[in-house]
């Protein structure tokens, strides 16, 4: 049989099917917009910048197509550690091999890294399509036409298409936008599938996010989260157990992610058991230590180790 007539198969039929990168400085919502397309978190989210530190898939699969999204860490200028110019190659290497790639921009806002990531989108050679985000916010509103008009002029952008992540607004029409540019192939992932992270990634990813938002402001660029063990409780069967380390690099830091009594760390563990047992649909015992790694950010054989491959 050739792979067309496998293709046509039952769950396997030919569709506008590809790769969209999602790329863009770091912190003008290409996480938000993922979760919000897919409508389903598989990216974590916080106010922080460089919060996406690898490369995540996210699948939507619609009649006649199907988009697997690829969030990415923002490209930025500056690269002082190691953790930094993996996120930046991460990046980069994407960008060539995506059939089409999704340029997210903040309303009324350019900056040099915004302008750094047109041009790696301009070498990568895939068609751009520009995706105004956070226009809920632009004011006064009068000023967002000629901000369009003036980014439009700055390359040739196969769609440009203002939007809002965090109110969902614009998105509906956005995929069937995206799908025009992808080649007609099978199904690249079930059609159920969302996304393809193991639950040991998400469970870190989560457990990251709540530190992440609930730590002071230089403390979350200096941790990460290693899940150990994850699988059913022996004596409690429909339970997950969820072991994990957070590791800092300094004993300082150690300190702060406790916190005085060890209640700053319970915070956090009730907070991530809480979405996790949204996220697998299950009762979850979590459990967290803290240890430190001396500098294990600007240290490859520790990347490795942590699941970032340099």
């Amino acid at each position: 049989m050739s792979e067309e007539e496998s293709a046509r198969e039952p769950g396997g039929e030919l569709a506008h099917c590809g790769f969209a990168a999602l790329v863009g400085r770091p912190n003008v919502g290409k996480s938000t917009l993922l979760n919000a397309l897919l409508g389903r978190k598989v990216s974590i989210v916080s106010p922080k910048p460089q919060t996406t530190r690898t490369r995540i898939h996210g699948v939507l699969t619609r009649p006649g197509m199907q988009i697997v999204f690829v969030d990415l860490p923002g490209i930025h200028a500056k690269q002082p550690r190691a953790i930094n110019r993996y996120m930046n190659r991460t990046a980069l290497a994407s960008l060539a091999d995506s059939d089409v790639n999704l340029f997210v921009i903040e309303a009324l806002r350019w900056t040099d890294e915004d302008e750094r990531a047109l041009a790696e989108l301009k070498a990568a050679g895939r068609p751009i399509l520009l995706l105004i985000n956070k226009v809920d916010r632009a004011k006064p509103k009068e000023r967002l036409l000629p901000f369009i008009e003036e980014i439009h002029r700055k390359a040739e952008f196969a769609e440009v298409v203002p939007l809002s992540a965090l109110k969902r607004s614009n998105l509906d029409r956005l995929p069937a936008v995206i799908a025009a540019h992808l080649p007609e192939s099978p199904l690249l992932f079930p059609p159920d599938q969302v996304t393809d992270a193991s639950d040991r990634f998400m469970a870190a990813e989560i457990i990251r996010e709540k530190l992440t938002r609930r730590l002071q402001e230089e403390v979350p660029y200096g941790l990460v989260v290693e899940v150990e063990g994850i699988g059913e409780a022996e004596d409690e069967p429909g339970k997950l157990v969820v072991q994990a380390v957070i590791w800092v690099e300094r004993t300082g830091q150690k300190a702060i992610v406790i916190g005085k009594g060890g209640e700053l760390l319970k915070e956090i563990g009730r907070a991530a058991r809480l979405e996790l047992r949204e996220h697998f649909g299950k009762p979850v015992h979590l459990e967290l230590w803290v240890k430190v790694r001396e500098g294990w950010s600007d240290d490859e054989n520790a990347l490795r180790k942590f699941g970032y491959e340099t």
